[in-house]
């Protein structure tokens, strides 16, 4: 069995648990030190509970807390070397595990997939867990649906899926029309529509639970998000998850079917 829950998700903080046997890893922080353990505590764990962190890219709203987080608790923290290269931070105090964006490693009960994004970062990746006879694909921050994505993603038991945007709602906005630019770009942030498009292309047999994430919380709204995803699956709107920024989303499991 594998368990996830979110501490939050959006711009302005995002940090996600995956817990498999005695394993329990964080993907990203992007909160303060008191913050993350307001949060963790909100879902029954607490910093001596986790095996370690793990980075999908530089953006503050993933990497805020991370080395504060690791250097107090002894954690130790995977990233690629562009993604270290990239936060200009001292190694003091810090362990730190260089990955390869394309080498599973395992972390105790759980096996995890890197898999490179195009994203306006220097060497972002998400991540796929597996861990008993269960997979968890995380896909988050990423600006277009790529093949291999596809196939990385295809068969997941469970899925935490971008929804960031609603296409209309971002070009009528208030932002200058350089960051739309950026975020409906090739190496912005996927577009309701563009997420539903995945799930189209890709193996949902096996699909479990599936969490749209990083909402807009000016160019989105969650039944916008889940009548796009929903529309592609022919389940229920309410059947669709959303990951909130202010709570996250509580725990959820994959058992093997």
């Amino acid at each position: 069995m594998i368990r996830f829950a979110s501490l939050g998700s959006g711009s302005a903080g995002n940090a996600l648990l995956v817990e498999s046997g005695a394993s329990c890893l964080m993907l990203d922080c992007g909160f303060g030190l008191r913050e993350t353990a307001v949060r963790l505590q909100s879902l029954g764990r607490t910093p001596a509970d986790l095996s370690g962190i793990l980075v999908t890219h530089e953006h503050g709203d993933h990497v805020a807390g991370v080395f504060r987080l690791a250097r107090k608790h002894g954690l130790p923290v995977w990233l690629t070397h562009g993604t270290w290269a990239a936060c200009r931070e001292s190694d003091a105090g810090l362990d730190l595990r260089i990955i390869d964006s394309h080498a599973s490693f395992s972390v105790g009960d759980l096996e995890v997939q890197p898999f490179p994004v195009p994203h306006d970062a220097r060497e972002p990746v998400q991540y796929v867990f597996s861990g008993a006879g269960c997979r968890l694909g995380v896909l988050t921050d990423i600006g277009e649906i790529t093949p291999h994505v596809c196939g990385v993603l295809s068969g997941c038991d469970g899925l935490v899926l971008e929804c960031n945007h609603d296409a209309g709602l971002l070009a009528n906005s208030s932002y200058p029309a350089s960051l739309k630019r950026r975020i409906a770009g090739r190496l912005g942030h996927l577009e309701n529509s563009m997420a539903a498009g995945l799930l189209a292309r890709m193996d949902c047999s096996r699909l479990q639970c599936l969490v749209a994430a990083h909402l807009s919380e000016r160019n989105n709204l969650p039944e916008l998000a889940t009548r796009a995803l929903a529309e592609v699956l022919g389940c229920a709107q309410e059947w669709i998850g959303v990951a909130m920024q202010d709570a996250g989303f509580a725990w959820r499991e994959l058992s093997r079917q």
